[in-house]
């Protein structure tokens, strides 16, 4: 695989795939100003990786976010099944000559919870597949119980041995009726996959729909299958014998374009960010004004003149409300607010995790009735914390850059598994950090 990387002298580049890697983020006060480009979607691009496994033919993806170490695990694995990967700036394509040499994915690298996808892609298009166990974040009970019942549904045996995740379909996987008793990302994303080449007609019920989901359908339909999307309702997909490749841009990352602009508010900053997803990020937006950000249009850019933080009120949930890997982003806000804020997530009770690394710097908070409540206004100070995952990562560097004194996150590789070149647009915006080796 060719990587172009762009990396300045004062940001090195991380490893590979980040897991080992001991250094550490150290961050001082700073204030953002300029301007920086969102790049494309992590949520959407690792789906849309794994839907090319269900096709021999090139497939082309514009916006690519290159630098993103979940991306470059997967590109990783792709390679493993038999596919050739070529990253040309901002691009990447992705081919293959023959089918996949074997339907089980042999890697001994870091896992990704994207595997799950790539097993209801190989078994969708080989009729047996297996992956290593998913990785991810840990935010709680986040088992694969709904991906399994989607995959049980269309006709394949799903199992789990020495460590590895089977699923088996000699005769191909056919269409049904799908109920999910709970909205999931992850499962509806499979029921697309696996549906696109399932024999006849799939009707997934109760499916999640956001932008990513949107994003990996209209790559389908490009690819060749069906799929009518009726709201929140349900969705419909009417497999094809084969698919084709295609050309396609990916979205841009919302998540992305958060933190930049929660990072303008926190810092007393004044951002313009290039590409800004407006039409998916519409509840969160009035959220922020709500809580003192000072956010302008002028067409695909945001422009953030500051504003002064106030204590916010949330609560995640589907779309188009806020989603939970956007809490720890309000929470970082409120810190810096006079009041207590309060959030709540109704899709990941256990992910409060990160107020304990918050505590570290002062930050007083309370986990209480299932609610986190937040005590903002008094002093942040730097101190030594750690990224239990990649949002958490990025709501502490926000921190560190409001705190008084120095900041060092360890683990920081976990914020580089979401962002794409982080380090190095922070630095660009003025953000005064660097990587240093862990003493």
């Amino acid at each position: 695989m060719t990587i172009v990387t762009r990396h300045s002298a004062e940001v090195p580049a991380m490893s590979r795939d980040g897991e080992g890697d001991t250094r550490i983020l150290t961050v001082r006060p700073s204030q953002l100003r300029g301007q920086v480009r969102v790049s494309g979607a992590k949520n959407s691009v690792l789906r849309l990786l794994a839907a090319s496994l269900l096709t021999p033919e090139r497939i082309v993806l514009h916006n690519y976010p290159g630098e993103l170490l979940d991306a470059i695990v997967h590109v990783g694995m792709l390679e493993t099944l038999g596919k050739t990967c070529r990253v040309i700036g901002e691009t990447l394509v992705i081919e293959a000559e023959t089918a996949p040499p074997s339907s089980t994915l042999a890697w001994q690298g870091r896992s990704i919870r994207n595997t799950l996808l790539i097993l209801g892609a190989m078994v969708a298009r080989t009729g047996a597949g297996a992956v290593p166990a998913p990785g991810g974040c840990d935010l709680g009970d986040r088992k694969y119980d709904l991906h399994e019942l989607v995959l049980t549904k269309l006709g394949a045996r799903v199992w789990e041995e020495n460590g590895m995740l089977h699923a088996e379909a000699p005769d191909g996987l056919r269409g049904a009726e799908i109920t999910l008793p709970l909205r999931s990302t992850g499962a509806t994303e499979n029921a697309l996959i696996a549906g696109s080449l399932a024999k006849g007609r799939t009707t997934l019920w109760n499916p999640h729909i956001r932008p990513e989901i949107i994003d990996l359908a209209r790559f389908l339909r490009s690819m060749g299958a069906a799929i009518t999307i009726n709201g929140q309702e349900s969705i419909v997909i009417d497999g094809a014998p084969t698919l084709g490749g295609i050309t396609h841009r990916v979205m841009p990352d919302n998540m992305e374009a958060m933190t930049w602009l929660i990072g303008s508010v926190m810092t007393g900053g004044d951002v313009e960010i290039v590409d800004f997803p407006f039409e998916d990020l519409e509840v969160p937006l009035i959220f922020l004004r709500e809580s003192g950000a000072r956010i302008f249009r002028d067409g695909p850019v945001a422009i953030v003149r500051s504003g002064r933080p106030y204590p916010v009120e949330i609560s995640t949930g589907p779309y188009p409300g806020i989603n939970s890997d956007m809490q720890p982003l309000f929470a970082a806000m409120g810190a810096c607010a006079r009041g207590v804020s309060r959030l709540v997530d109704l899709r990941f009770a256990g992910r409060y995790g990160y107020l304990d690394e918050f505590g570290r710097m002062g930050v007083s908070s309370e986990v209480r009735d299932g609610a986190a409540h937040i005590t903002g206004g008094a002093a942040i100070e730097g101190a030594d914390v750690r990224a239990l995952d990649l949002r958490c990562g990025a709501a502490l560097a926000l921190l560190g850059m409001v705190a008084r004194g120095e900041t060092r996150i360890a683990d920081a590789w976990q914020i580089e598994r979401g962002y794409n070149d982080f380090a190095r647009k922070a630095h660009e915006l003025g953000a005064n950090l660097a990587y240093t080796n862990a003493c």
